[in-house]
């Protein structure tokens, strides 16, 4: 009984670390982006694009909160301490990597003006999927043991630099520029590539989560995963075409029609999506 009532202690304790940590990454989106005001683009304008936003920096968020507390305890005090170093990390990371997305990611327009003024959701969603691969990237970069402040760092800007490259990539795969049709409001293109970042976001999960042995063994795994993404998109998009959309082409649906099918979307998404979570699975 005293075991058990230990274990929920500590448990709560965690929680109540976390809860913290992520009351510091809210502030820590309110003071980087001083110029949102969230209370007026959710309750008075009804912004679904910037609610698309704040969702997916909040799951982003707690993404980055597990990989400081889900790996092996090294018992209370030491992972609290662990809590307080790397959760604020955490969240700079996130924030930074924000910028870094927002400039060569969706580099061709100007993102604010798409979400607060224009209400594009179709930008909306690539945000949200930008914020959940970090996420991702960022969970993989801290969990583990043998590591440091200095190889996170390192494999979180590994995983950064995949990301931006991938988003270059996905567009040089697909039979549209993807800027110019979410530009467009098309959300069915946005959707679909939000798919695809947030798939490379898992793989870069499972690149960066290995218990750091030594960098050349932990960076051959990195690489191994990179390259496994960068097969795993074109082959989804055979694989959509030839087998879940047998006669029709996924680039018809999305943007050759009056009105872009957003279940094609949805079912490429969960393709690259469903595809990488097998693949981390089966490595």
């Amino acid at each position: 009984m005293t075991m058990n009532f230990d274990h929920i202690l500590s448990s709560l304790i965690y929680l109540a670390a976390c809860f913290v940590v992520f009351a510091v990454g809210h502030l820590a989106f309110i003071l980087f982006r001083r110029n949102y005001n969230i209370k007026d683009e959710l309750m008075e304008k009804d912004n679904a694009a910037f609610a698309l936003v704040l969702c997916g920096y909040y799951v982003g968020l707690t993404f980055s909160i597990g990989g400081v507390i889900a790996g092996p305890s090294a018992g209370i005090e030491d992972d609290l301490i662990d809590i307080l170093v790397y959760g604020p990390l955490a969240i700079l990371l996130l924030n930074l990597s924000a910028l870094i997305n927002d400039r060569f990611i969706l580099s061709e327009f100007n993102i604010r003006k798409e979400i607060l003024e224009d209400q594009n959701c179709g930008t909306g969603v690539v945000e949200f999927a930008v914020f959940v691969a970090t996420g991702l990237n960022i969970f993989g970069a801290l969990y583990g043991v043998g590591g440091s402040i200095f190889t996170a760092v390192v494999f979180w800007a590994l995983g950064q630099t995949v990301l931006v490259l991938i988003g270059k990539y996905y567009n040089l795969i697909t039979q549209y520029n993807i800027h110019e049709q979410i530009e467009k409001d098309n959300v069915a293109v946005g959707i679909g590539f939000a798919g695809a970042l947030i798939g490379i976001g898992n793989l870069l999960r499972a690149a960066s989560a290995e218990h750091f042995i030594s960098w050349e063994a932990n960076l051959m795994t990195f690489f191994f995963y990179t390259a496994v993404g960068l097969i795993l998109l074109p082959v989804a998009r055979v694989f959509i075409d030839r087998i879940l959309l047998p006669g029709h082409s996924l680039a018809d649906e999305l943007v050759n029609q009056a009105k872009p099918n957003h279940g094609a979307a949805f079912l490429e998404a969960s393709s690259y999506i469903a595809a990488s979570f097998l693949i981390t699975w089966c490595i």
